[in-house]
């Protein structure tokens, strides 16, 4: 009864990916990256998925999207962004504006620090956590910010 759980699960293992509009490359199979509308990075810890994209003015917009990846109205989430240092890290407030979340205050300086987004569907939710360090070089492959990169090198 074990293997035939075993090989199940197995099974599942290897064909998820494929539905998942997964790609393969050196013979792993690695997710499909995909930049936002905008260019930004895409959230896809939750649904519906949101664009986190840095301004040239460094202010942050969050867009919520579709399943068309096309830009949908945002439902009541609550988002807080920690950017910087992390001893002693940036608060980001937004506004909603234009059917979007826009910040009212600019990241910290520099060009390469972590980000903590904590997205919650509403009030009572529990928070859901995207982290990554935002790079703002341009990668030379895709032309996105290192932070929003759709190209395979390492990061």
């Amino acid at each position: 009864m074990k293997s035939i759980a075993l090989s199940l699960i197995t099974l599942l293992a290897f064909s998820l990916p494929a539905v998942a509009g997964e790609k393969e490359t050196q013979g792993h199979k690695h997710a499909k990256k995909v930049a936002g509308p905008g260019g930004g990075r895409i959230v896809t810890a939750v649904e519906p998925y949101l664009e986190f994209l840095v301004t040239k003015d460094r202010k942050i917009e969050i867009t919520a999207l579709g399943e068309d990846l096309k830009p949908a109205k945002l439902s009541g989430q609550i988002i807080s962004v920690m950017a910087g240092d992390r001893s002693k890290p940036t608060k980001i407030e937004f506004k909603e504006e234009g059917g979007k979340l826009v910040s009212t205050n600019a990241l910290p300086e520099g060009n390469d620090f972590p980000v903590s987004v904590s997205i919650k569907a509403g009030p009572e939710a529990k928070a859901v956590y995207e982290k990554f360090n935002l790079n703002l070089a341009i990668c030379p492959g895709c032309k996105n910010a290192e932070y929003a990169c759709i190209c395979s090198h390492s990061h």
